[in-house]
């Protein structure tokens, strides 16, 4: 699973704030209605995202939280993914009682959640390399973001880390 076939450039915000982690969802929710290009849904989709969450925290520990929701079929046909790099971690409940600053959101059309499986399951392994969370962390623009996502997804499937920065 490449991260340029999950994410686009347009759906990465770099330094962004909020206060909680229903701010987050909110923020989730408006952001996903705009790139469909619907007037209404918006209250929904972050129902969804939250009810979700309500069955399992989404953070996967060490700063990285990955919140989940299924879009209604008429909605797309294909997941949509944002990144958010948060300028101020967010208290998360993780696991590890880590805030968390590092947001993967993956909405998938609710007819196709077990075709994506495997796509979360690469994700969230891609999201154990420190390293590559730290890239993120360092990265100051979107631009910069979608940089590192590419040199990720240029490396072999059995060693995605990225080179270590020694800066």
């Amino acid at each position: 699973m490449k991260l340029t076939e999950l994410f686009r450039p347009e759906n990465i915000r770099q330094g962004v704030c909020f206060s909680s982690k229903k701010r987050l969802f909110e923020s989730i929710a408006h952001f996903v209605v705009e790139q469909l290009h619907c007037d209404k849904g918006e209250q929904a989709c972050f129902e969804c995202l939250f009810n979700r969450e309500k069955l399992g925290n989404s953070g996967l520990g060490n700063g990285v939280a990955m919140p989940k929701a299924k879009l209604p079929a008429d909605a797309t046909n294909k997941a949509l993914a944002v990144f958010m790099q948060l300028e101020t971690p967010i208290d998360y409940d993780a696991q590890d009682g880590k805030p968390v600053d590092l947001v993967f959101a993956v909405l998938v059309p609710e007819k196709q959640c077990q075709t994506y499986i495997p796509v979360l399951s690469a994700l969230t392994e891609k999201l154990a390399d420190k390293n590559f969370l730290k890239q993120l962390r360092s990265a100051k623009s979107a631009e910069e973001i979608w940089q590192i996502f590419e040199i990720v997804d240029q490396m072999p499937e059995s060693t995605e880390a990225l080179p270590e920065d020694n800066a």
